[in-house]
């Protein structure tokens, strides 16, 4: 079969824009590890970094990637100092009923089996990730491979303690345990 000579450049502009959206798309991670978005409510706030939503009506535990606020609910750990600070901020962030878009980075779940994740809020875009750490009810914490605000989150730490905001300055810094001995020779 030949080409009229006239449709020549148009069969190749397709072939070339064909083969150019294949070669994007095999560059794609797999499937599995691609960052996925999506919609959900606010059902609960369980502690400083971790939320119960609701996504098309299954409840899933959220992890919020790239933080980690003082312990408050811990079973085998003590509370810390700043925890219970830091769960009543991200249910001032977060009231239950609060539409939420999800974006997971590339794991997408835990050990604990929670779902591991970027939240914004819907209204307005906030990142509660990153505004956990700069108003400093959390400290940021990389870990790899879900890394995509790790800058990002590092930055506001910086800011958070230079400020001496929250946890910076009422604990001198994150991990203090509230029933730990006190320092001394």
């Amino acid at each position: 079969m030949s080409v009229a000579p006239r449709a020549r450049p148009i069969v190749l502009a397709i072939a070339a824009a064909a083969l150019a959206a294949l070669a994007a798309w095999a560059l794609l991670p797999p499937a599995g590890l691609r960052p996925a978005t999506g919609q959900a409510t606010v059902v609960r706030v369980v502690d400083g970094d971790t939320v119960v939503v609701d996504v098309g009506g299954t409840e899933e535990s959220v992890r919020l990637i790239g933080i980690d606020t003082p312990e408050s609910v811990a079973r085998d750990r003590p509370n810390e100092c700043f925890g219970a600070e830091a769960s009543e901020r991200l249910q001032a962030l977060l009231p239950v009923g609060t539409a939420v878009r999800l974006t997971r980075d590339v794991e997408p779940r835990d050990v604990y089996d929670r779902l591991l994740a970027y939240v914004h809020r819907s209204a307005d875009g906030l990142l509660v990730n990153a505004a956990q750490v700069a108003e400093g009810f959390a400290e940021a914490k990389h870990y790899p491979p879900n890394t995509a605000y790790r800058a990002d989150f590092e930055q506001a730490e910086r800011a958070a303690r230079e400020g001496g905001l929250g946890l910076w300055t009422a604990c001198g810094g994150p991990d203090v345990a509230l029933d730990a001995p006190p320092a001394g020779p």
